[in-house]
């Protein structure tokens, strides 16, 4: 047997140890929870409070697609976590189940566009609604398309196409391909395609092409924040089917919503909160779940956005920060012109073309804004002004774990 076979065998036995060790410690059945996945934000409940208006104006348009016509399209607008996504679901599911029972022909598709990216995998998610198979990458989008429409004909039904988060997938490639999916109709004899587009971006539809914005917009639908009590209902509910009974107070389900009504009454921020907290409280094999569980919670959601920012920076962008955060971690704070002298000896290291000082100032603001750094503008008395910048000691973790290898 080689060295490395040997080496292998002795990490894979050491991690085999570690997790039995984990299951004997905890066991694998929960004492906390007793269904996690009523918490994520795929879960879909049989009821949604505080949406009913939203729920009725959305089914008012929707609601002649069970008899196999085509409704409008819709754009539903709103800050994240106001219930765009699962409102959605919830009547476009019903509705299906509705058709399927007086033998309408109706499907749906749902692509979340910020994590299927590109114009090719879009589409081959919403074909592949459909049934078919379309490989990974290697067609052309036009062979997509044609391939999509083929099995629509053949279908013969009304297929309602969900895009989430569009303005993140047309700000990153343009609308070609909405505009397509909008106009799909002029290619189809026998079936028929509605478009639902949800946007976190108030000003989405003032950017589109004029074409693209009158066909999309034929009805709008907007989501208002949740206030504190209304988000304290809905993780009461969700709470009362997540956690055994007796494992989490009122107290803290309240202080979660407290928190979430906070950052612009995020539903979505709500449900982490409480499922993180009851994740914490069960490695700690906790019986119940407290507010100390949920300030926890807070740090380690908090490390984990700033993390997933973090890794999909430019690589520029990441190498300056990692010069920043080195220099600020020494004395507690730098400085723009410290970050760039810095930052201009690494990127030569590296063999890169540097940034401009502009550039760099520009950089530095933009992370600030994103809140992965604190820049706060200070007078230095006779040189003039300079600007401070701090970081955050989460931050300081997520950046090291993040840019680890560069």
């Amino acid at each position: 047997m080689t060295r490395s076979c040997l080496l292998l065998g002795v990490f894979m036995l050491g991690e085999y140890d570690i997790i039995d060790e984990i299951i004997k410690k905890r066991g694998l059945a929960s004492k906390i929870f007793a269904n996690r996945e009523v918490l994520h934000p795929d879960y879909v409940p049989d009821v949604l409070p505080h949406r009913e208006s939203e729920i009725r104006k959305l089914a008012d348009i929707l609601v002649v697609s069970a008899k196999g016509e085509k409704p409008s399209n819709v754009l539903l607008y709103g800050l994240t976590g106001t219930g765009k996504t699962v409102v959605t679901k919830y009547v476009v599911k019903k509705l299906t189940e509705k058709a399927s029972s007086i033998g309408t022909v109706l499907s749906y598709a749902y692509v979340n566009t910020r994590k299927l990216d590109t114009p090719y995998k879009v589409l081959a998610s919403i074909a592949s609604s459909l049934g078919l198979r379309i490989p990974y990458t290697g067609l052309a989008i036009s062979e997509v398309y044609r391939k999509y429409t083929s099995a629509l004909e053949q279908w013969g039904g009304l297929h309602i196409v969900i895009l989430d988060e569009i303005d993140y997938f047309v700000k990153r490639n343009g609308d070609d391909l909405l505009y397509k999916l909008l106009r799909i109709n002029e290619d189809l004899n026998k079936s028929r395609v509605s478009i639902i587009g949800i946007t976190n971006n108030l000003y989405f539809v003032e950017n589109l092409d004029p074409r693209v914005k009158s066909s999309l917009g034929e009805e709008e639908i907007f989501f208002p924040p949740y206030n504190a009590e209304q988000l304290y209902t809905i993780l009461k509910q969700r709470a009362e089917k997540a956690f055994y009974p007796g494992v989490i107070g009122d107290e803290t389900i309240s202080y979660c919503a407290a928190l979430a009504a906070r950052e612009h009454g995020d539903a979505r921020r709500a449900l982490d909160l409480l499922r993180v907290s009851g994740e914490i409280a069960e490695r700690e094999g906790a019986n119940i779940v407290t507010i100390e569980h949920v300030k926890k919670a807070v740090l380690e959601i908090e490390e984990g956005r700033v993390y997933q920012s973090i890794i999909t920076l430019p690589l520029q962008q990441k190498l300056i920060l990692k010069t920043t955060v080195e220099l600020a971690t020494k004395k507690g704070f730098t400085t723009t012109g410290e970050v760039y002298m810095a930052y201009l000896e690494e990127a030569k290291k590296r063999g890169l073309e540097p940034l401009s000082q502009r550039s760099v100032s520009q950089v530095l603001s933009q992370l600030d804004m994103m809140g992965i750094l604190i820049a706060e503008v200070r007078s230095m008395g006779r040189h003039g002004l300079t600007k401070i910048i701090k970081v955050k000691d989460e931050v300081v973790k997520a950046v090291e774990r993040a840019l680890a290898d560069l």
